[in-house]
């Protein structure tokens, strides 16, 4: 078993972030001149810029940006396929290896020193040569406790999964008990418009933590491949200048940002 952490999780941009097409796309739209001469223009960070800040963002969905990662949980894959406008390829955890799958898994280290004391009946042990363990004990014990945490969970999982392999059961059966935790990889494509969208949404601190770690790499990525197009990328409260959570504001953001309410509130007392 592979045992990783929340918040190593890797990304790679693939593709994305070299040409920027906006600005043609802007001038398409514009432009009297010709396609070509359209497609010869050089490149203008001010007409991106300016097609950014104005808010048209559908010429940004000519910027495609296709993206690797893995060392992220089941926990995270469905919190990210909610996004519609994006495309995804996921690493199968259906076809059968033969035992050759490795057993992978994501998990926050706070949880790790949650233990339990679970009781097994007597009855039901036996020692490694199959002698009953109540041959050793007297009558009145019933049961024996088991301290039991994070990694003998995950053992346990991972030793019943061989077992059903080795047995001919199909994995994509047994991986009906594999844990959130289980790690996957995937390749994630999405346009420039979708992506400051999505992560106006993923960066926020209300987002749950690994989807956040997600969001905040490939982030930082595309302000750094094509500052232009995510300017103003980042959490809602960075493009919005507000908070649109209102109540459910996160507890670290209460009295330092202001919400939507609040906003309103304060446009009413606007003379135009």
């Amino acid at each position: 078993m592979n045992k990783k952490y929340v918040g190593e999780g890797k990304v790679r941009l693939i593709a994305g972030g070299g040409r920027v097409y906006t600005d043609i796309a802007a001038r398409f739209v514009s432009s009297e001149r010709s396609l070509d001469e359209i497609i010869a223009s050089p490149y203008s960070k001010e007409l991106v810029l300016k097609i950014v800040n104005s808010g048209h963002k559908a010429a940004l969905e000519f910027d495609f940006f296709l993206f690797g990662i893995e060392g992220y949980a089941r926990v995270t894959e469905v919190q990210l396929v909610r996004k519609r406008l994006a495309s995804y390829m996921i690493k199968t955890g259906r076809t059968n290896k033969g035992g050759k799958r490795s057993f992978d898994v994501v998990i926050p280290k706070g949880i790790e020193d949650n233990r339990i004391i679970y009781k097994i009946p007597i009855d039901s042990l036996t020692l490694s040569d199959g002698t009953p363990l109540r041959n050793y004990l007297s009558s009145e014990e019933k049961e024996v406790a088991y301290s039991v945490g994070v990694d003998e969970i995950l053992e346990l999982l991972e030793l019943w999964y061989e077992m059903g392999v080795r047995q001919g059961f199909q994995e994509e059966e047994l991986r009906y008990l594999k844990p959130q935790a289980t790690e996957f990889k995937a390749l994630i494509g999405m346009n420039a418009h979708a992506l400051n969208d999505w992560f106006s949404i993923r960066c926020c601190k209300k987002a749950q933590t690994e989807i956040r770690d997600l969001a905040n790499k490939m982030l930082h990525i595309c302000k750094n491949t094509a500052p232009e197009l995510f300017v103003n990328a980042g959490p809602n409260c960075v493009n919005l200048g507000y908070c649109p959570e209102n109540e459910l504001q996160h507890q670290d953001c209460k009295g330092k940002i202001i919400t939507k309410n609040e906003a309103l509130r304060l446009l009413k007392n606007v003379k135009f």
